[in-house]
């Protein structure tokens, strides 16, 4: 139990301060042995100021009236001798430590730094002997797209040459093939073989004899310059991948440490995708090289070849040429007679059809007026239906509005019916109409082609620059506006 001072016992003024500041107690750090009045190690003993005996206090602590110890261990003194020492020893320790350390790394310095100037230099070397090589390479490259555009152009001059003495010798064929393409646009029933095509195409037959070579000449010259145009493709996509890395490595030449560009990059040692071989490399340029050579030989040839072709002539053409004129001349006889009766018949027809129109647009008006006449009806039956209670009767008024509503419902009907009727008519009477609009149609389209095509036969006999087309090859167009009748007729379809 921890005792205090008597309440009931008197205390010197002097001693009176000892109840606010009590100093608590401290554990010795020495066992049996110590100092009187020091106590045994965990049994501290309790001091009391007023009367100077010191108490066994079983909780241990002790009052002390004229010192204050501050708590905490006590070491002897072996330890700190120790201590002292074991700093020293491990101080020496850590400098030859250090000292070993030092030694190294300035060894280390020196060997790194001898190895990386010698592997700058050596890398430098081999990049100024790369730039040599593919510099080499792009001289090369340079000289041989130089012969393959020289050869290019040589060989389209001849192919060129060739093209116009084609159309030179092919005026004929072209006329017959326009006046053949021209008939090809007949319609319906006048697409038939007549002798006109039967001429035309023996015209085409025998021009076609005298042209198939140099044709068959100019296809090649079109093939070899797409060959050529495809090795030159390859070989500027080298020679623009060499420059690319001419421009790149001269970079990296001009780099040094000093250099405000040069930073660390992620994985700069990774092979990138598409990555070669120096061998693969060099048997690229080689092959595109040999490549070139190779196609540039085989159009020096062809240029022969076609310069050759191109002596070769056939211009027998008169004979076949008055047969077809005088076939075109014929038939344009024969379908300017038939177009005059199937003009007679339209005229006939749009009569008939206006004196229709005018029936049906009195019977639309009729049936119009009936419809007002049943809305009136309907809506007076439905005013009725709100009479209040009894007034609700079926009057004579009543019957008379119900009988009113069959009738103008039969009348309608009837009215609607013969409208049906007479529409279906005017339907038929404007199919027909369009019959014989489409056959006139055709017919003059016929002749109009055939027209044209005698005039465009005239090329065969005036010089292309005196040559002025007396037919308008627009005026034939499909897409010409239609007459009131025609624009009636295809809304009500």
């Amino acid at each position: 139990m921890r005792r205090g001072p008597p309440p009931s016992s008197p205390v010197p003024t002097s001693a009176r301060p000892w109840r606010e500041n009590r100093v608590p107690a401290f554990r010795s750090p020495t066992g049996p042995g110590q100092q009187p009045g020091e106590g045994r190690k965990g049994s501290p003993t309790r001091c009391c100021l007023r009367t100077g005996i010191g108490v066994s206090d079983p909780s241990g602590f002790c009052a002390m009236a004229t010192l204050s110890v501050k708590p905490g261990q006590r070491f002897q003194l072996p330890d700190w001798h120790t201590n002292s020492y074991l700093l020293s020893t491990n101080a020496q320790l850590q400098r030859d430590a250090s000292h070993q350390i030092r030694q190294e790394a300035r060894v280390l310095c020196n060997e790194t730094n001898n190895q990386t100037i010698w592997d700058e230099h050596d890398n430098r070397t081999r990049l100024a002997e790369r730039i040599d090589t593919v510099s080499r390479w792009k001289e090369m490259l340079d000289k041989c797209l130089t012969d393959l555009d020289a050869e290019i152009d040589a060989l389209t001059q001849m192919k060129e040459s060739a093209e116009q003495n084609l159309q030179a010798k092919n005026l004929p064929l072209d006329v017959a093939i326009e006046c053949l393409t021209l008939r090809e646009s007949r319609r319906d029933i006048d697409v038939v073989k007549d002798p006109v095509e039967d001429e035309l195409h023996k015209e085409v037959e025998v021009i076609e004899a005298t042209k198939k070579a140099l044709q068959q000449r100019i296809g090649q010259a079109f093939e070899q310059l797409c060959l050529l145009q495809e090795v030159r493709q390859q070989l500027h996509s080298d020679h623009w991948g060499k420059m690319e890395t001419l421009e790149i490595d001269r970079a990296c030449l001009s780099l040094n440490l000093k250099s405000p560009n040069i930073s660390l990059k992620v994985d700069p040692t990774r092979v990138p995708d598409g990555s070669t071989t120096l061998q693969q490399w060099d048997n690229f340029s080689q092959f595109n090289k040999d490549r070139a050579e190779a196609e540039m030989k085989a159009a020096r040839e062809l240029r022969e070849a076609i310069a050759l072709t191109i002596a070769e002539t056939n211009n027998e053409l008169e004979a076949q040429r008055v047969a077809t004129e005088f076939a075109f001349r014929k038939r344009l006889w024969e379908m300017e007679k038939v177009h005059s009766e199937l003009k007679w018949q339209e005229k006939n027809t749009l009569e008939e059809i206006a004196e229709l129109q005018e029936d049906i647009r009195h019977l639309e008006e009729d049936l119009r007026r009936k419809f007002l006449s049943l809305k009136l009806s309907h809506t007076r039956l439905e005013a009725r239906t709100y009479r209040p209670n009894v007034e609700l009767c079926r009057d004579q008024a009543q019957y008379g509005l119900t009988d009113e509503v069959h009738q103008l419902q039969a009348t309608i009907a009837a009215l609607k019916q013969k409208l049906a009727q007479a529409q279906d008519v005017l339907d038929t009477l404007y199919k027909h109409l369009a019959r014989l609009q489409a056959d006139i149609a055709c017919k003059a389209n016929s002749m109009l082609l055939d027209t044209k095509c005698m005039d465009t036969r005239r090329k065969l006999t005036v010089p292309a620059e005196k040559f002025v087309p007396e037919v308008d090859t627009f005026t034939r167009t499909t897409n010409r506006t239609l007459n009131p009748l025609k624009s009636c007729q295809l809304e009500l379809a």
